[in-house]
């Protein structure tokens, strides 16, 4: 067996914590992750099976100011691994985390924060692609007469359904968190 595995995986935009356990998972097994590339391609590179903490934040910013924004997380023992698509991947022993230490964020309100940028950087996107072109494709092609174009429509009809499912699925999971903090 090699010392490195790829593997598919994907996680949609507010499945970061599934990704953090996935992560997680794969090196209680002996795989420690080395970085993700493309559309969901995990390398892993084999290791002594260990508890380790991995952690996401999404901060497009994180770029402009890369050192220091680095050297934060260094400073509270994280080590970063990579920036990709908005968000940077940290991990930590979990034997290194406190009691008391959740990960890297340190109160319910940078969390909310984090969700808050996701929305910004990612969800609005899809939103205006979703208001701008499958919607209005949607309504084109229904009162289209080629041939043709039932199958195009049943095309946008089936994106409708996905962006419909991911706008759900962040929504509430954004607000079932926001809830939570404001009790």
């Amino acid at each position: 067996m090699g010392n490195t595995k790829t593997q598919l995986r994907f996680f949609s935009v507010p499945e970061w914590q599934k990704e953090e356990k996935y992560l997680r998972e794969q090196h209680k097994n002996g795989w420690a992750f080395v970085r993700v590339s493309g559309l969901g391609v995990y390398h892993f590179e084999k290791c002594v099976p260990q508890d380790v903490v991995y952690q996401l934040d999404y901060n497009a910013d994180s770029t402009k100011q890369p050192n220091e924004y680095i050297q934060l997380f260094r400073d509270c023992g994280w080590e970063y691994l990579q920036n990709y698509a908005g968000y940077s991947y940290f991990r930590k022993a979990a034997c290194e985390m406190g009691e008391t230490e959740e990960g890297i964020f340190c109160d319910d309100a940078s969390r909310l924060d984090m969700m808050k940028r996701v929305f910004v950087g990612r969800m609005t996107p899809l939103l205006i692609i979703f208001l701008s072109l499958i919607i209005p494709q949607m309504f084109i092609q229904s009162h289209s007469q080629f041939p043709e174009s039932r199958a195009v429509f049943i095309f946008y009809c089936v994106l409708f359904a996905v962006y419909v499912i991911a706008f759900i699925q962040f929504g509430v999971r954004y607000w079932k968190f926001y809830r939570s903090v404001h009790k």
